[in-house]
């Protein structure tokens, strides 16, 4: 996948509205591979619903939504399942992690759908995140910066064209809102990726090709 479009897209509850100066809503919009895009916006502007658009989790929307030219209200279920094990990388803003599995368990249900990463690169990156200790401890019992971080290792397992990550360093201090970052930006450069990354204030620290405004 190179390039996502979007055509005159609004979310259905803004219709109506009085218009709000936006890069995104009602807009001609690509999103091309290999460009960093940071969309800042304010609380209950439409960041998490524009990400769940992206996904296919939702489609109460106005307009049009394509991935390389093709309206994606016509992909069928399986061509979802495989824009998402191979195409679109997404960390929710709500982690959606398995509470009563540990930390390890919730990453490797992930990768072992794709096979893109080894054990040691794995632990490599529990490593790097200051969470190794944790790995064996039931997510439901860590922390939210710590789930944040295992989310974010699991987000990696799997090839992708677009890193799609809902307000990826929001409970991370400014050390590990770095290597995340830096994660992101290895991981983005070795496929090729797009990094489409939303804020409403604590922004991923990485060098961002263009900023668009929700």
């Amino acid at each position: 996948m190179n390039v996502i479009t979007l055509d005159n897209t609004l979310p259905r509850v803004f219709a109506g509205r009085e218009a709000i100066p936006s890069d995104v809503w009602q807009c001609p919009l690509s999103l091309h591979r290999g460009t960093v895009y940071l969309v800042t916006a304010e609380s209950g502007s439409g960041k998490s619903s524009l990400c769940a658009y992206l996904y296919g989790y939702r489609k109460d929307y106005s307009g049009t939504i394509a991935f390389d030219g093709r309206n994606i209200d016509s992909l069928s279920v399986g061509e979802w399942c495989e824009v998402r094990r191979r195409h679109i990388a997404y960390l929710p803003q709500e982690m959606r992690l398995f509470p009563e599995l540990t930390a390890w368990e919730n990453v490797q249900l992930k990768n072992r759908l794709t096979g893109y990463k080894t054990d040691s690169e794995l632990r490599g990156l529990f490593e790097r995140l200051g969470i190794a200790d944790r790995m064996n401890s039931l997510a439901g019992k860590l922390s939210i910066g710590q789930q944040q971080r295992v989310a974010l290792i699991r987000t990696v397992c799997q090839p992708c064209d677009f890193f799609l990550l809902d307000e990826p360093v929001s409970h991370l201090d400014e050390v590990n809102n770095g290597i995340v970052a830096q994660i992101i930006s290895d991981e983005a450069i070795k496929s090729g990726a797009a990094v489409i990354a939303t804020s409403v204030g604590n922004n991923l620290n990485i060098k961002v090709g263009e900023v668009l405004k929700l």
